[in-house]
């Protein structure tokens, strides 16, 4: 099988499965990747360890901080506890919350959830065929998860201080 016939059906397995954990699986949440196709996860107990990528995944499906997976545990395992065996995008999320299988820890987390690429790609490709053109819209933009968001906002308390040790300055000065 080529390499492009693998990684097709690869990405077709995990954007069109249904999955239902098995007893000895458990759901997480991606912290980071330390990287070597190894990544920092959290189970819904708050237990924090490694799991592994199966090379069936290597460059083929990419896992960002704050995704959700499937994992099988390894016993032999130290420091890399699990390894990988699905993916769980939005959509997946929504079909384990009706059936019953997701964690309450991870609930507030997977309302924020970005949903998986090819459901994003089709919400832009259908509002550039619908012809909608917004120049301030910029929900269309990436935005990239692996980044920390800091805004930082000046009060009018920290302003006033300001123009207050300015004008003793200016008086001073008199």
């Amino acid at each position: 099988m080529s390499q492009a016939t693998k990684r097709k059906h690869v990405v077709k397995e995990v954007l069109e499965e249904y999955v239902v954990p098995s007893p000895q699986q458990q759901i997480v949440r991606v912290l980071g990747t330390p990287g070597n196709n190894l990544h920092e996860v959290e189970t819904a107990e708050g237990t924090r360890f490694l799991v592994s990528m199966p090379t069936k995944f290597r460059k083929n499906i990419w896992i960002k901080r704050g995704n959700f997976l499937l994992v099988d545990p390894i016993e032999e395992g130290e420091k890399v506890k699990a390894e990988i065996n699905f993916v769980l995008y939005k959509d997946h999320v929504q079909y384990l919350k009706k059936e019953g299988l997701w964690p309450e820890a991870f609930s507030d987390t997977a309302e924020s959830q970005p949903s998986s690429e090819t459901s994003r790609e089709g919400e832009q490709t259908a509002a550039r065929s619908s012809g909608e053109e917004d120049s301030d819209d910029d929900s269309d933009l990436f935005v990239n998860t692996n980044r920390l968001h800091c805004s930082c906002t000046e009060s009018e308390d920290d302003s006033e201080e300001e123009a207050a040790v300015a004008s003793d300055r200016d008086e001073e000065e008199k």
